[in-house]
């Protein structure tokens, strides 16, 4: 592995939006302000995919919460993020494209789950575009179907990987 993940720190800040940036349609994408605001609440859930030059090529984030599925609030105000909370949730995923179909993202994903294990965790949640669920099915997500989401005016799919 020519990277490491870590935990996320403000420094990260300007790379971690442009990295969005690139990964996601402008109104799905989170802006710097909205990571500013992760990065301060739930640092211990957001990691990073660093190369030694110091480089992001991807990154993870998502808070914690008691419910089983995300909703759109979410991802707009950080208040809903529970420390004590039953479930992990994944806000975004994103892997930078020349690096895209080389494990990276499987890395991070890999590392979220160990993680919200560890912190003794129910599960996983997260929501998703329908062509991507067979990626989240490899990890053991289950497909709850359509989500009631409409964040970026796209159709989401709730997906949950219980422990």
């Amino acid at each position: 592995m020519d990277y490491r993940i870590r935990h996320v720190e403000q420094k990260d800040l300007d790379q971690v939006t442009a990295v969005e940036a690139v990964c996601f349609p402008e109104a799905e994408a989170a802006g710097k302000e909205d990571f500013r605001q992760r990065i301060e609440a739930f640092p211990e859930s957001f990691f990073v995919a660093e190369e030694k030059d110091g480089n992001i090529i991807g990154f993870i984030n998502g808070a914690v919460t008691g419910h089983r599925t995300i909703c759109d609030e979410m991802f707009e105000d950080v208040r809903f993020h529970d420390r004590n909370g039953a479930y992990q949730s994944v806000f975004g995923l994103d892997v930078v494209p020349e690096r895209q179909g080389q494990g990276v993202a499987s890395a991070l994903m890999e590392h979220l789950i160990e993680t919200a294990r560890v912190q003794g965790r129910k599960g996983v949640i997260l929501t998703c575009k329908e062509r991507l669920i067979p990626f989240y099915q490899k990890f053991g997500y289950q497909n709850l179907g359509v989500s009631q989401s409409v964040h970026g005016g796209a159709v989401w799919y709730d997906m949950i990987l219980e422990f």
